[in-house]
């Protein structure tokens, strides 16, 4: 997919951050849009936006853990556009709690949101997709998908799990021959709001932070988000004109990425004494 000129691009988790740069980039190439957030209010500010340059832009209030709702946006976006060719599985959250300490309840809120969104945004489209003739499937995981980190066990899980799923599928692509690709994103820091709506748990993070509060906790890891969505979202659509089977964002991504290659299993020697060092 060399041009998004009169494409039409699915996009989920477009009230903010890397979704909303993603909508308006999209626009301004002439893509028409079908936007869904579970924050109306922040979504139609995207989608007003995004018509400023003069293409169609629908909005859906969506939760990605309901399998149902996104068959019906799927749908509802072919009925309001005749077609689909890109679907962004972009929606995510983030849990700080060690594995040991974490209630059930938010490991499977984060695998509901984090990885079967995912996969059900993929599923839902890719018969869409095949049916437009010029289809891409984009699905965000993150440098936690290529690294684990201590606290961010469950949130590693679902990264991990979105990037086996993408890698698979685009294998599976090429050997059908089928008129779609996958891409799989790996965002280092992006100054976006997932931090400051993270579920944090401090009874079960005690252990891994020093006693720092939830907050203390956030300010830390915000703190090493640099790279703004814009140029998350440029970076992302230029992989996606070269076709690119991964996509990482940020230099920080890209130095994880090369320690993961340079140090497969003793990087994690690294990150647990760093941790240890940032507890003092």
């Amino acid at each position: 997919m060399k041009s998004f000129h009169n494409k039409v691009a699915a996009i989920t988790g477009a009230a903010s951050g890397i979704g909303r740069a993603l909508a308006i980039d999209l626009a301004s190439q002439g893509c028409h849009l079908s936007l869904a957030d579970l924050n109306t209010g922040e979504l139609e500010k995207t989608a007003e936006l995004a018509r400023l340059s003069g293409v169609t832009v629908t909005t859906a209030k969506l939760d990605v853990s309901d399998r149902d709702a996104i068959y019906a946006w799927a749908e509802q976006t072919v009925a309001d556009h005749d077609r689909v060719n890109l679907i962004f599985n972009n929606a995510g959250v983030a849990l700080g709690a060690s594995i040991e300490g974490a209630s059930d309840e938010d490991l499977h809120w984060i695998m509901d949101i984090n990885y079967w969104g995912v996969v059900h945004g993929t599923r839902a489209f890719l018969p869409h997709l095949r049916a437009s003739g010029d289809g891409h499937i984009i699905n965000i995981s993150s440098i936690f998908g290529i690294v684990a980190v201590p606290s961010q066990g469950a949130y590693n899980a679902t990264k991990f799990a979105v990037r086996g799923f993408t890698e698979c599928l685009r294998q599976e692509l090429e050997i059908s021959k089928a008129p779609v690709s996958a891409t799989c994103v790996h965002p280092g820091g992006i100054k976006t709001n997932i931090a400051k709506s993270a579920r944090f748990d401090e009874d079960a993070m005690k252990d891994l932070t020093g006693g720092k509060s939830a907050a203390q906790s956030k300010a830390r890891f915000e703190k090493m988000f640099t790279t703004t969505p814009e140029t998350a979202a440029r970076t992302i659509l230029n992989g996606v004109k070269h076709n690119s089977r991964r996509v990482l964002i940020g230099s920080d991504a890209k130095v994880v990425d090369l320690t993961q290659r340079l140090l497969p299993s003793t990087y994690q020697r690294v990150v647990s004494t760093f941790t240890k060092l940032s507890m003092r």
